[in-house]
């Protein structure tokens, strides 16, 4: 009897955390990358302090416009990205519905999650580029000085 109750509470729960994206955000069954893409862009925008009550409906429609466009392809992209970075069989193995089914719940019981790790490697990404534009601009500052010696040696030697 007990055995059968945790059976039936299984596969109950299991089909509600499997059906419940696909109907919430009202797209295919199993299409989880395309509802992972739109809670975190409708997340995205309800959380943002920044934009004001009468941008906030243009700001959403932008975003749905984004997201109907992409339909779960960046997602899955990004997803593929991580795969590819890390190289271990067992991530390379879990399909990428998996990860976006996951990452769907993610998002929903911690809103704005996955935007703040967006957000934190990007920033990391422009201090990247930062360093080097200024590696690149001492090299070439070098580079210009040197110039400017072998020049004047150039002109002293004639």
């Amino acid at each position: 009897m007990l055995k059968k109750f945790f059976l039936t509470s299984f596969l109950l729960f299991s089909s509600l955390i499997t059906i419940y994206p696909s109907k919430k955000e009202n797209t295919n069954f199993f299409d989880y990358c395309y509802s992972l893409e739109k809670i975190i862009s409708r997340n995205a925008v309800e959380i943002s302090n920044n934009l004001s009550k009468n941008f906030k409906p243009l700001a959403k429609d932008i975003t749905l416009f984004g997201t109907n466009k992409t339909k779960g392809a960046f997602a899955s992209k990004i997803i593929n990205q991580y795969k590819d970075s890390k190289k271990l069989f067992i991530v390379t193995f879990v399909p990428n519905q998996i990860y976006c089914l996951a990452g769907y719940w993610i998002e929903v019981a911690i809103p704005g999650k996955f935007e703040s790790i967006l957000y934190n490697k990007s920033k990391q990404k422009i201090n990247e580029y930062k360093n080097i534009k200024k590696e690149i601009d001492e090299f070439i500052k070098d580079f210009n000085l040197e110039y400017k010696s072998i020049k004047k040696e150039i002109k002293d030697f004639f």
